[in-house]
């Protein structure tokens, strides 16, 4: 098995602009590769690193119309800091929302697009992740999912129940990856996708064969033929792409 989780990749309609608001949540740098796209990873970072999961942010002529599938969690390491960090979130353009959560231990906020996201009370067992705690997808069956995820990648299962399986990378650092069980149904592409990428030496065409074994299925979201990554859907149709090896 040689892919790793290596990105976000975030829609949003002014890549810039969005870039901004989470250089600031997350304290990182931004750079650009081209027109219409904004990476951000912590500073210093050398990347690929599973000590951090970096964000691609693409420009989509889309607006969003759903609640996301695909979200971040923030870590905070006390009460204080948590209040501190929605009140800063908020003064730099996220906006509380409700998605039904009713009375819960997290806050929920949307980012200046819309994007739906979570600042978490804090958790002694998740004070190593760095600010982003998780990335969460909503599922139908996370036992199911996670059976595809846990060959697909290299990172370990930590968790399975019925309402959530946990993963995090092989070497125990950085965010975990979690599949949460929803009740609502996916209709659109997902505006937040993950990427993944071979190792150094590593076959993306074999990579994919082996995940379309798993029961991933190669869709068509518009791409180009000539881009340098796949685009496949997991079991429950949620979109990845698989990239160049690095």
């Amino acid at each position: 098995m040689t892919l790793r989780l290596v990105q976000i990749a975030m829609n949003a309609r002014d890549d810039s602009a969005l870039g901004r608001f989470w250089a600031e949540v997350l304290g990182w740098g931004t750079d650009s590769e081209g027109p219409g796209v904004t990476n951000l990873e912590p500073v210093g970072f050398s990347y690929p690193d599973p000590v951090a999961v970096v964000i691609d942010v693409l420009a989509v002529p889309e607006p969003k119309t759903a609640k996301n599938r695909v979200h971040v969690h923030l870590a905070t390491d006390s009460a204080a800091h948590r209040a501190d960090l929605v009140a800063r979130l908020q003064e730099l353009g996220a906006k509380p929302v409700d998605i039904g959560q009713g009375e819960v231990g997290w806050t929920v906020l949307a980012d200046p697009e819309g994007n739906e996201f979570c600042v978490l009370e804090p958790r002694s067992n998740r004070q190593d992740t760095g600010p982003i705690d998780a990335v969460v997808v909503d599922c139908a069956d996370p036992r199911a999912l996670v059976g595809f995820w846990g060959e697909a990648i290299d990172w370990t299962v930590h968790e399975v129940t019925d309402e959530q399986a946990v993963l995090r990378s092989s070497a125990e650092v950085g965010p975990y990856l979690e599949f949460r069980r929803t009740p609502d149904a996916k209709t659109v592409k997902n505006r937040i996708h993950l990427d993944l990428r071979p190792y150094r030496g590593g076959d993306r065409a074999a990579e994919v064969d082996r995940l379309k074994a798993l029961g991933a299925t190669g869709v068509d979201v518009g791409q180009p033929d000539d881009v340098p990554w796949t685009v496949l859907a997991d079991p429950e149709g949620n979109e990845f792409c698989v990239l160049a090896p690095a």
